[in-house]
């Protein structure tokens, strides 16, 4: 470690994961190396930092986590740096200026675990024959130096090299394999920003198998054996695909890859354009296919259109719901309004604490973010209408394609289209998009469970 007097963090925007990110820069592409050894779980690497500086700094902060650093760059030159907890601050030999481009370049290795956090453990996880990363919200740092903040999105290039008998997947499109001795070499480009949370890495023993016909190609990775259990349930996912698509507008991503484990996982998770599924949520009887669409869902709300802050976490798990009561209603001739009346019972005998638009960070993963948010954009179908509801969908996802978004950014877009909803309906633009207002925020900003009032029109 070089010396150095320890510096403290610029003062964070996201108060829910404090000890992650800095405004100071934004990273435009990361560049990673990485040699996994899987006996060992042995991961060594060295990551270059593309990044523009946003103020004039002396200092900045990287989020590393469990991992030793070796070796630090700034623009080529040596650097100091120091390395305490989850942060390594590094010094530039001369001070950065705001506007200014330069690339930090920093060479690591140790055992990757996961970091333990409010939520449990999340980043790198051991499997019993392999590893993968589920990195929400602030795992990414145990596996690679980053800046990690979902507003924060860069490409990437990943070359990831490990005992030749595995399989990889990671992030982006594979460019490039080599194989030499025992170990194989591959290499994928991922050319859509995208958050830091969002990267993963799957090492294990898969067969490959395409699922279609679809007009999205899909490819699902599995273990031997389970093909017909898996292939089963996801069987209808091609059509989840074309239903997503004339709802929420052309699916984001050139295709989409579910990845299988061998071992059981608690929960589903969602990367960028790839989904993972631990076999007990796939046993050929289609009992979780709502968790399936979940995961499709996210591809459009949360990894196309990424919460600026996790505050805004709503804006991911809520759509991502309503999108599953949407395939039951298409597929299974159950009613997204008798889903959601279901749902709003059961809510209204729990507590009644929860601010939907800024949960905190203890609830921000409660069950009641995703049904109630759920019920706030079936409520806001009840208002507009069928037709200008899956317009504001639309728009909502073709107008902020590959960015990021706020909760305020969805109200001042509601408004909008209720204003076009009430033309020639005998109500003004500006009392109906008081009224979507209203509505809005008594979803979104009180605690008590509003009513469900089936009121349509402007």
């Amino acid at each position: 470690m070089s010396g150095g007097a320890a510096h403290p963090p610029h003062a964070l925007t996201d108060t829910y994961t404090p000890d992650r990110g800095d405004p100071a820069y934004v990273v435009t592409h990361y560049d990673l190396e990485l040699d996994y050894k899987v006996a060992t779980n042995r991961l060594a690497g060295r990551a270059i930092l593309e990044l523009t500086v946003v103020e004039d700094v002396r200092r900045l902060v990287v989020d590393l986590v469990g991992l030793r650093v070796s070796k630090v760059t700034v623009g080529g030159a040596p650097a100091k740096w120091v390395h305490r907890g989850p942060r390594v601050v590094v010094t530039p030999s001369t001070p950065l200026r705001r506007g200014q481009r330069t690339r930090i370049t920093m060479s690591y290795a140790g055992t990757p675990g996961p970091a333990t956090t409010l939520w449990g453990d999340v980043g790198w996880e051991e499997l019993s024959e392999g590893a993968l990363v589920a990195a929400q919200p602030n795992g990414a740092p145990t596996w690679f130096p980053c800046n990690d903040h979902p507003r924060h999105k860069a490409t990437y290039r990943i070359a990831f090299e490990c005992d030749s008998p595995y399989d990889v997947v990671a992030t982006g499109t594979l460019v490039a394999t080599r194989a030499r001795g025992s170990r194989t070499r591959r290499v994928f480009e991922q050319h859509v920003p995208m958050a830091t949370y969002l990267a993963t890495v799957h090492v294990g023993h898969y067969v490959r198998r395409p699922l279609g016909p679809a007009d999205v190609p899909i490819t699902v990775l599995l273990p031997a054996g389970r093909e017909r259990p898996v292939m089963h349930d996801l069987g209808r996912l091609p059509e989840m695909t074309r239903l997503f698509r004339s709802l929420f507008g052309p699916y984001p991503f050139d295709d989409y890859t579910v990845v299988v484990t061998a071992d059981d996982l608690e929960i589903p998770l969602e990367a960028h354009a790839l989904a993972t599924f631990g076999p007990n949520w796939l046993d050929g009887h289609r009992r979780h296919e709502r968790l399936v669409a979940h995961e499709l869902a996210h591809q459009w709300f949360g990894n196309s259109l990424t919460p600026a802050t996790w505050a805004d976490i709503w804006l991911n798990e809520g759509f991502a719901c309503y999108a599953e009561w949407l395939w039951g209603e298409h597929a299974d001739g159950v009613p997204a309004g008798t889903s959601a009346q279901s749902h709003w019972s059961r809510l209204a005998r729990l507590p009644q604490d929860l601010v939907l638009g800024d949960p905190g960070p203890d609830l921000m993963f409660d069950d009641r973010v995703y049904k109630r948010g759920a019920l706030t954009l079936h409520a806001l179908r009840l208002r507009l209408g069928d037709g200008a509801f899956f317009d504001l969908l639309r728009d909502w996802v073709a107008g902020h394609r590959h960015g990021s978004v706020t909760t305020d950014d969805f109200v001042d877009l509601a408004e909008v289209h209720s204003r076009r909803a009430s033309a020639g309906v005998g109500s003004t633009g500006d009392a109906a998009a008081e009224r979507v207002r209203d509505l809005l925020g008594q979803w979104l900003w009180a605690t008590d469970l509003p009513p469900l009032a089936p009121t349509t029109g402007g």
